[in-house]
């Protein structure tokens, strides 16, 4: 009686058949990671920095079409288009790439004679999207949030730090997330992740 991974085989048993049966595929551990971590460059998009009082924050959402958030970290969506909270007077305001020149000169004139602050940073931004049951767990390599769905639901957003770059980090879906930063942070925090799709291999 021969004992072959654990499994006991006789003389007659000991076949080529039965090897095949018995053996796992050298590659067999990294079946579906791929689909557990997803890293991938965000299009190009149309980002405004907004800032105002009560009255601009109405005159804000009717311009932009989306009532701007008043809670905390929380985010509203609708046209293309989203409003993320930043602090009780700044949001910021995404849209389709292309429309930065026009949206800003229709935003100022809607907001004319109302104090506010409004500033395209179309440019200075990039985003960075991760897919997949292991999302959370790979932006909790280098940021210390407690990102479990039960604390960090779907339609939550907040400024916090990854590794040493400081981010917007968005939850979209319960295993997506959207994540915004300057774009000279972009090839770090892209390293980064990347050292998480090894660990989760997906590399």
């Amino acid at each position: 009686m021969t004992e072959f991974l654990g499994t006991e085989l006789s003389g007659t048993e000991f076949s080529g058949a039965n090897l095949a049966n018995a053996r796992t595929g050298a590659l067999d551990r990294f079946a579906g990671a791929a689909s557990a971590l997803v890293v991938t460059p965000g299009d190009p998009a149309t980002r405004f920095i907004f800032r105002g009082g009560k009255a601009a924050q109405a005159a804000m959402g009717d311009a932009f079409g989306i009532a701007l958030p008043v809670q905390s970290c929380r985010a509203a969506t609708g046209q293309s288009r989203a409003a993320l909270w930043l602090g009780p007077d700044e949001w910021l305001l995404t849209g389709e790439d292309g429309q930065a020149e026009t949206l800003f000169a229709a935003l100022e004139s809607a907001l004319a004679g109302v104090p506010h602050s409004l500033v395209d940073i179309s440019h200075r931004n990039i985003s960075i999207l991760l897919s997949g049951p292991k999302a959370a767990a790979a932006l909790n390599t280098a940021c210390p949030l407690d990102l479990a769905l039960e604390s960090f639901p779907v339609g939550m957003c907040t400024r916090t730090v990854f590794g040493k770059a400081e981010v917007l980090i968005w939850r979209t879906g319960d295993t997506l997330f959207h994540l915004e930063t300057w774009r000279s942070f972009g090839p770090y925090i892209w390293g980064l992740l990347s050292l998480a799709q090894r660990e989760y291999g997906a590399l």
